[in-house]
């Protein structure tokens, strides 16, 4: 094992399927001459050469269309997207022409195609550039959304997704570029759909994804004090959702928490709770309970972004509401 950054984990992921697969380039914005706008791509340039690490202009709709094509004639790009906020403005390439590709074209034209860069919220970027997309383009079929949450997830997954056939959605966070963690050394992957059980617990199931498991980690040490044992789920793709592992984790605790980032309405913890009750509910003992970001778009005050996103003692009271107690 080996303790890196996140954004080395990815780099590192990166490179290592380009030296595997010529096909394998990246283009986004400032990815080459300045090294990625948060460092990812650093040394990339130097190590792969102008061809495959390519710096495009500001026009997401216009180099996203262009990673399409590519990708339909056998080549397999990354597209980093300096946040999945501008992304909006590629998302008719990403919704109407990569994901209905393969369906439209009767099988003839696969899609292999990354789009990956930052998510959510980060500092005071107010509501235009804090968006959580896990939902918006989980919502759509024909792409796979994966949503890592630590460096070690991170590598291994971006590995899988660019051998993966179907276009990508990676959704990684600003915040958590710097976040240090140990991965493993040499080659290894995490197959897509495939959750984790990040810690053990008997008394109540938390399930969550990306950023906000932090969160959810600080919530559960302090309800171990109080003898309250959280099982934490970390389900690292939201499309598809490994529903099985959740399921079973409801059998032995009985009781359910969704922490997410996004929105509460159609949401992924909307999802969950649905298939819960539909697969699951004579294990309930109590309702499923959700911790989302307030329904409103996001504040730029920093006391106001705290109390927006879920916290930990709005996951502590969460947990205890399962329980029935105050």
């Amino acid at each position: 094992m080996k303790t890196v950054q996140f954004r080395e984990a990815l780099r590192e992921a990166m490179s290592e399927e380009m030296r595997r697969d010529e096909n394998v380039f990246l283009m986004g914005e400032e990815v080459a001459e300045y090294n990625g706008a948060y460092k990812v791509s650093q040394g990339m340039l130097d190590e792969f050469g102008a061809r495959r690490v390519i710096d495009t202009p500001i026009a997401e709709l216009g180099f996203t269309g262009i990673a399409v094509g590519a990708s339909m004639n056998g080549l397999r790009p990354i597209v980093e997207f300096m946040t999945w906020n501008f992304a909006i403005l590629a998302a008719d390439q990403i919704i109407n022409s990569a994901a209905k590709m393969l369906q439209m074209s009767g099988g003839q034209y696969h899609c292999p195609i990354v789009f990956r860069g930052g998510n959510g919220t980060a500092g005071q970027l107010a509501a235009t550039h804090s968006q959580a997309f896990e939902s918006f383009y989980a919502h759509v079929p024909g792409i796979k959304v994966v949503t890592p949450s630590n460096p070690a997830d991170a590598k291994g997954l971006l590995k899988s997704a660019i051998r993966d056939e179907s276009p990508i959605v990676f959704l990684e966070s600003e915040k958590m570029y710097g976040d240090k963690g140990e991965i493993p050394e040499g080659e290894y992957l995490i197959p897509i759909g495939v959750a984790d059980v990040k810690s053990k617990g008997k008394d109540v199931t938390i399930v969550t994804f990306g950023k906000i498991i932090k969160e959810v980690f600080k919530a559960a040490e302090e309800l171990k004090k109080e003898g309250i044992l959280v099982e934490v789920i970390d389900l690292r793709t939201v499309r598809p959702i490994d529903y099985d592992t959740v399921v079973e984790s409801i059998k032995k605790t009985n009781r359910c928490v969704v922490v997410e980032e996004s929105w509460p309405l159609a949401s992924i913890s909307s999802e969950i709770a649905y298939h819960l009750q539909r697969y699951a509910f004579d294990y309930l003992d109590a309702p499923v309970m959700r911790v989302t970001q307030s329904d409103t778009p996001f504040p730029f005050s920093p006391p106001l972004m705290e109390e927006a996103l879920p916290n930990v003692n709005r996951i502590i009271k969460a947990v205890k509401a399962t329980m029935y107690k105050n």
